[in-house]
């Protein structure tokens, strides 16, 4: 199925506007309010776009495309949609706003239990903040600061520049809360070969082919730098361990699933208000690590450094969420590609090490952190290569190009109850929490789409875009078709009628959802971009414009015919055409291949024409 991001984001933003407007208001519904998560989410996939494809800006009534009109007609008029968006992002700030204003990020009702037996979460701990609400609040704030930036100098309605300023004020200060929350939420832990950690590590990494003295050799190599990096250049809210400086340990870095035990407060001029205490372990996870990884992208992108969103005391926060961004990468990228010769990552499915479990979801995970440090460092064309093996086999072994077998449990565990992950540390407060991940297909889409915009050899981006509309046909079956949600996701058992599926107690997932909106506008940037450049097409393409200019100036050399003066007009074209495609040979060669070709056949009829005309005579 051809990805047609336009068509797409209409078809999605006018399920939305059926599913979360009534009388052109917006209404959040049962479930809005239940967690800061899901409702970031759903804003998300109206504004995220809105702010970033220009086709589909809403900030500017007068730029506000038809098409785009009537896919949101039930969101309100051309002049109310802006407002009512404005409104809507309002209500989510007082929502998740605290008693002493302070900003919440709970995670609601995303938390599951561990042990039925045990109870459910209790309220204490749903309202628990998560990296998912802190990233995605990032994202969030710097989309809705941009849209506020430009409608502000569009309406006239005092009641809605009050309002703008009011959001405008809770905006940048939940912005600032979330950069803080993300610091607090960073960990490095070290720890010993001999221990659980430090064996499954050893097991990861040598892959049953080096011992664990050969692999702590390689290990002390290859991270040295980096280790010194983290000991001499972390400070603000994290508390490196003693360990780290002895060479013999082992560490890894990322993200916890919240605020980190003991973590020390961030001292900031911002009216943050209380930070609170924070209850994960510090162990890191790789899924919250890929969400910190994809929110903190967005603090330093062309848009926010162009408009401006971030104020002087925001900009250091960003600065030092950099840093850990980068080392982040540097570290993972590292893990997943430690054997040139055999990658752990090419060993399916990923083990963690701290919560010692195995799935597709970690290999994805990491796939997911390499992509992010192919972006950054320019990779070779063999990392690429290697990487898209990867994602090729993923997509098969999570049953997206390949058929459920008999018995097949892939469906049920990736797909539709999905990875848990249990919360370590949540049990201080309650019954042992987890996290599910059943959004693995929108991953694979997002990263197959990124790693697409990165690839500029031939081979690899067609065997990416192959895989791309695979599973962008694999996710568009599974919309929702009737009832409550129609058009948005997810509807597992469209895309598998055989396998075991559980009904979901909330019927629309807003978390795959905004996936899928943020997929459309990847693409659409990814359309953007000048297409990949042959080097044997560019060598025709000039041979065939050599030829031309020559057969050109030999025809201007001829005596032009008696034809009032349209032979002279059929040249001066083939010259303009001409001109044309040796502007376009670098970046089009075959466009500027087709042209050329265009020139010498009328070159051709040219000559043809006078040769006969001589005959004739």
């Amino acid at each position: 199925m051809q990805i047609k991001p336009r068509q797409h984001l209409l078809d999605i933003w006018q399920a939305i506007a059926r599913h979360s407007f009534e009388r052109e208001q917006w209404a959040w519904g049962e479930w809005g309010g239940q967690s800061s998560v899901a409702d970031a989410e759903r804003l998300l996939c109206l504004l995220y776009p809105a702010t970033e494809i220009p086709a589909f800006r809403l900030d500017d009534p007068d730029t506000t495309q038809e098409d785009v009109q009537q896919a949101l007609r039930k969101a309100g008029g051309r002049l109310d949609l802006p407002a009512n968006l404005v409104k809507a992002a309002s209500e989510f700030m007082r929502t998740h706003t605290g008693d002493d204003k302070t900003p919440t990020f709970a995670g609601g009702y995303y938390f599951g239990s561990q042990d039925k037996a045990q109870g459910e979460p209790t309220e204490e701990q749903r309202q628990l903040g998560v990296v998912d609400s802190f990233s995605m609040s990032i994202t969030l704030c710097l989309a809705t600061l941009g849209f506020l930036k430009v409608y502000e100098t569009r309406t006239r309605r005092s009641d809605i520049q009050e309002t703008i300023a009011e959001l405008r004020s809770a905006t940048s200060n939940r912005l600032t809360a979330a950069m803080v929350s993300l610091l607090r939420s960073f960990t490095v832990n070290a720890f010993d070969a001999d221990s659980a950690q430090g064996r499954n590590l050893v097991e990861l990494l040598g892959q049953g082919r080096l011992s664990q003295r050969q692999v702590l050799n390689m290990y002390q190599s290859r991270f040295r730098a980096l280790r010194a990096a983290i000991v001499e250049s972390l400070t603000l809210g994290i508390d490196v361990q003693a360990g780290l400086k002895d060479e013999n340990q082992f560490f890894e870095c990322g993200w916890s699933w919240s605020l980190v035990k003991d973590a020390p407060e961030v001292e900031t001029d911002e009216p943050i208000g209380l930070q609170p205490k924070g209850a994960a372990d510090p162990v890191p996870y790789l899924y919250f690590t890929v969400v910190a990884l994809d929110g903190i992208q967005d603090l330093f992108s062309d848009r926010t450094l162009t408009l401006g969103l971030l104020n002087t005391e925001q900009q250091k926060l960003a600065e030092a969420l950099r840093l850990r961004w980068e080392l982040t990468q540097q570290y993972w990228s590292g893990i997943a590609r430690f054997d040139p010769e055999r990658w752990p990552l090419e060993d399916i499915p990923w083990r963690t090490t701290g919560q010692e479990l195995e799935s597709e979801y970690f290999s994805l995970s990491v796939a997911a952190i390499l992509v992010h440090d192919l972006m950054r460092r320019r990779a070779t064309d063999d990392d690429l290569a290697r990487t898209v093996t990867v994602m090729e086999r993923l997509a098969e072994r999570g049953r997206i190009t390949s058929r459920m077998t008999r018995d097949d449990r892939t469906v049920f565990e990736l797909h539709n109850a999905g990875v848990k992950l249990p919360l370590q540390g949540s049990e201080r407060l309650g019954p042992p929490m987890t996290w599910s991940l059943h959004d693995f297909s929108a991953q694979l889409l997002k990263r197959t789409i990124q790693l697409r915009a990165l690839s500029r050899n031939l081979d690899s981006h067609d065997r990416l875009l192959r895989l791309a509309e695979d599973v962008f046909d694999h996710m568009w079956r599974r919309r929702i078709r009737e009832g409550e949600g129609t058009g948005l996701w997810d509807y597992v058992h469209a895309a598998y009628p055989e396998a075991e599926i559980v009904t979901r107690r909330v019927p629309v997932s807003w978390n795959i959802t905004e996936r899928v909106a943020e997929v459309m506008v990847q693409v659409h940037q990814m359309y953007r971009q000048p297409p990949v450049r042959s080097l044997e097409l560019t060598e025709l393409a000039g041979a065939l414009l050599s030829e031309s200019a020559h057969l050109l100036g030999n025809e201007q050399m001829e005596a032009a015919p008696s034809d009032d003066g349209r032979h002279g007009m059929q040249l001066r074209n083939i010259e303009v055409k001409l001109r044309r495609a040796r502007s376009l040979l670098d970046q089009q060669p075959g466009t500027a291949y087709a042209l050329a070709l265009d020139v010498l056949g009328q070159l051709d009829a040219l000559t043809r024409a006078r040769e006969a005309a001589a005959q004739g005579r």
